[in-house]
């Protein structure tokens, strides 16, 4: 009997899924062996860690894996695919498909046929993939260049709102926040750690942003509704791409939705949702929020797509 492996390498956490034809088998999740978030020797342990876990779990040996799929974000940056490709050939038997997380997120929700898939969470990504198989993006640049509507950037806008609001007189709880989140004592504190290098990690502060809007703090929810509307028009500007093909856009599937901000953060997927229909009407949107990893094990399945 084969045996499948699925990987969801994302910038926090990694999800690890071995599966026979039929099954999932094990489920396991380590911190981040995405190269650009670690260094080697925490991206091995991790690696290591969980495929022994795996083994000791199933009594399936890593050599009896017929095909692992990784889907990861920055997927084309040779610093990421170099070490995925070395690390987990020196591991794990069988084939390796590496694929944008994006991606196989698209396969967990229509399963190799056309959709529209938005991915919310240390990072973002927009994606849609046609009837005739071809996949069209927007977004997924990284945290300096890109990542709208990503835990990273509402934290990283957040704490720019607040110190306009305070350029601007206008009160807001984000500083106090902030300050008891990283346990700092006064503005200038926070002024210093937040431009310190190597960076703070911005997406620790989406939860307290959150909870500041929901208090009724408006400089925090005007962030949230910013976000969500930047995330949809990378949305609109994929839907109009593929559009100006062979679809049309009152064929288009429903949009489906992945990450912990489209799971969590209800204004940003919100603002998103009506800002696309301010375009188009009739799109549709798919419940919840899509497990990436099965996407993953579902093409270390069946390695082409189903057009």
């Amino acid at each position: 009997m084969p045996f499948f492996l699925g990987l969801d390498a994302g910038g926090t956490n990694t999800t690890y899924v071995l599966a026979d034809e039929t099954q999932e088998l094990a489920r396991v999740r380590s911190g981040t062996i995405k190269r650009m978030r670690t260094d080697a020797g925490t991206a091995a342990v991790n690696l290591d860690q969980v495929l022994a876990e795996l083994t000791a779990r199933t009594g399936v040996s890593m050599q009896a894996i017929a095909r692992t799929c990784i889907g990861t974000a920055g997927n084309t940056v040779p610093l990421v695919t170099d070490w995925l490709r070395e690390s987990v050939a020196a591991r794990v038997s069988g084939e390796l498909i590496l694929l944008g997380d994006v991606e196989i997120a698209l396969d967990a929700a229509f399963h190799g046929g056309p959709g529209v898939l938005v991915l919310a969470g240390t990072g973002s990504n927009v994606a849609g993939r046609t009837h005739d198989g071809r996949l069209i993006s927007a977004g997924g640049w990284g945290p300096a260049l890109a990542d709208q509507g990503s835990g990273h950037r509402i934290g990283h806008q957040a704490l720019r709102a607040a110190f306009l609001a305070i350029d601007e007189g206008r009160s807001t709880q984000l500083v106090d926040a902030a300050l008891e989140h990283w346990k700092l004592t006064s503005l200038n504190q926070l002024v210093e750690y937040a431009n310190s290098q190597p960076a703070p990690d911005f997406s620790r502060l989406t939860p307290l942003v959150v909870r500041v809007a929901g208090a009724g703090d408006e400089v925090a929810a005007a962030v949230l509704k910013k976000e969500g509307e930047d995330l949809a028009w990378l949305v609109r500007l994929v839907i109009r791409r593929m559009a100006s093909g062979t679809d049309l856009p009152e064929n288009l599937p429903k949009i489906a939705f992945a990450g912990s901000i489209m799971e969590k953060v209800n204004p940003v997927r919100d603002a998103l949702i009506a800002s696309v229909r301010q375009e188009f009407p009739g799109i549709g949107t798919l419940d919840g929020v899509i497990d990436p990893v099965a996407g993953a094990v579902w093409r270390a399945r069946w390695p082409k797509p189903i057009n």
